[in-house]
């Protein structure tokens, strides 16, 4: 790559993982099509997209546990619970046909934005709910689905962890988004980075060392503006992105 290309991926990177903290997920969003743009076939995009995404999930983490917004049991219950689903959906998005997980994902992350523009109070204060017995294991099934959609695809899985915190276990915006970035952004991302390379998927090196400065900045810096802003500001560029990846990975048929 020429310097161009270089400072057009970092920029790149920068952009979809400070979008990716605020809001709680997406960063697949720009970082992974830019990799295919710039001449990688999907499988190793995929794969160099998601060792890339590590690196958001540790700046976030660096700033949100200095903010002291973490809820560390509910976020260990997040981790623990879906790392299953994520292994074995890296081991299956070698099977099944893309295009038709894509397109069935997109309907449902649309479906994600337009039960929170209708919801107007959602996520704006914290009321905690379904956190006994039952209501841990109903979601800890929720979740091993969505650590399937998280290892075996490329964008999306952090907002349906999001939206999912808010809805079941009465989170608001902010504490949704910080427990996302940590069990998602770092634990599930690290988890399937490896299931994939083990599963056979090839990492491209070279690019690496700009994708994972361009990641952890924007990890850090989408986490630092989360906890400076509202939480509707929050729910707003949530849904903003449910929309747009939504109708991307629509019109990728």
């Amino acid at each position: 790559m020429d310097a161009l290309n270089t400072l057009g991926l970092f920029i790149g990177s920068l952009i979809s993982n400070t979008l990716a903290s605020l809001s709680g997920g997406g960063a697949g969003l720009i970082q992974f099509p830019l990799l295919i743009f710039l001449g990688l076939p999907f499988s190793i995009a995929l794969a160099t997209h998601k060792i890339a995404s590590v690196a958001l999930g540790i700046g976030a983490t660096i700033k949100h546990i200095r903010n002291g917004t973490l809820a560390w049991k509910l976020t260990l219950y997040v981790i623990i619970v879906g790392s299953f689903g994520v292994i074995l959906g890296a081991n299956l998005i070698l099977l099944i046909p893309v295009k038709f997980a894509e397109a069935a994902l997109g309907a449902l992350i649309i479906s994600l934005g337009i039960y929170s523009v209708t919801t107007k109070e959602l996520g704006q204060i914290s009321a905690p709910q379904h956190r006994n017995a039952l209501g841990f294991i109903v979601g800890a099934v929720s979740l091993f689905i969505i650590g399937i959609i998280n290892g075996s695809l490329t964008a999306g899985s952090g907002l349906f962890v999001t939206l999912f915190l808010v809805r079941w276990f009465g989170c608001d915006y902010k504490q949704a988004v910080a427990i996302t970035l940590v069990s998602v952004g770092l634990c599930w991302n690290t988890i399937g980075a490896v299931a994939i390379y083990q599963a056979g998927a090839t990492i491209y090196w070279p690019w690496l060392p700009v994708l994972l400065v361009g990641s952890l900045l924007g990890g850090y810096l989408g986490a630092h503006l989360a906890h400076q802003r509202s939480n509707q500001l929050i729910k707003r560029c949530f849904e903003t992105l449910t929309f747009v990846i939504g109708f991307k990975l629509l019109l990728n048929l």
